[in-house]
């Protein structure tokens, strides 16, 4: 992350034990005196409609100081979550994962769903997802508007019909556009880098991607 120039960090449960508690406490504040910004936690899975489940990840979040968790919920673990997000106050960011999520495949089912929720309910915007979803990404970014909490950026190039990650600018997503919704409507939350390819050597490819985000910023006369 020094090398990246970011001390901004998504974790998840590889980064910070689970359990127990309060080794999740130590572990969160191992990344703060190193520099580090917990910026969120997930993706974290909530598929059973049960206190306990629930308030065991509240928990874990609140353990280690994190106030927002992207989700994965389900239509009826919704109303659950969203009285943990009122008692915790902590926001909580429905994720979407593309044609093969049966609930939200795009940001447009999450939106529905939180739309009349707890404020602190809202969408993490995954570009990749989107666009294999068959939505265009600035318009799902305006459509969000202040219920977007996070985004998860990547790049795609479609080959022999599949779709396929490579590093920020290499493939055909409109990251131009992308940034340029999101400052249009005020975005106040992290762009995070998720690179999930070429795991024996990612750094490469990590930095391609930094240096091709910045760059986009720079020209539209922002700072990153």
């Amino acid at each position: 992350m020094r090398t990246l120039n970011t001390p901004f960090l998504n974790a998840k449960d590889v980064h910070l034990p689970f359990t127990p508690l309060a080794a999740t406490t130590v572990a969160a504040e191992k990344f703060r005196a190193a520099g580090l910004t917990l910026t969120a936690a997930g993706t974290i899975y909530f598929q059973k409609d049960e206190d306990a489940d629930m308030r065991q990840k509240f928990d874990y979040c609140r353990s280690a100081g994190i106030a927002l968790i992207v989700a994965g919920p389900t239509p009826e673990t919704l109303p659950r979550l969203e009285k943990f997000a009122g008692e915790y106050d902590i926001k909580v960011a429905i994720h979407n994962h593309g044609p093969e999520d049966r609930y939200f495949p795009s940001p447009m089912e999450a939106l529905k769903a939180v739309k009349r929720m707890d404020p602190r309910m809202g969408v993490c915007i995954d570009v990749g997802h989107t666009a294999r979803a068959g939505i265009d990404v600035s318009t799902a970014i305006r459509q969000a508007g202040p219920r977007l909490y996070d985004v998860h950026m990547k790049d795609l190039v479609k080959e022999g019909g599949q779709w396929k990650q490579v590093a920020v600018g290499d493939g055909s997503l409109p990251v131009e556009k992308i940034f340029a919704a999101l400052v249009e409507t005020r975005y106040s939350g992290y762009v995070d880098l998720e690179y999930e390819i070429s795991e024996n050597d990612p750094l490469p490819g990590m930095i391609k991607s930094f240096a091709y985000m910045r760059g986009v910023l720079a020209g539209m006369g922002c700072s990153s």
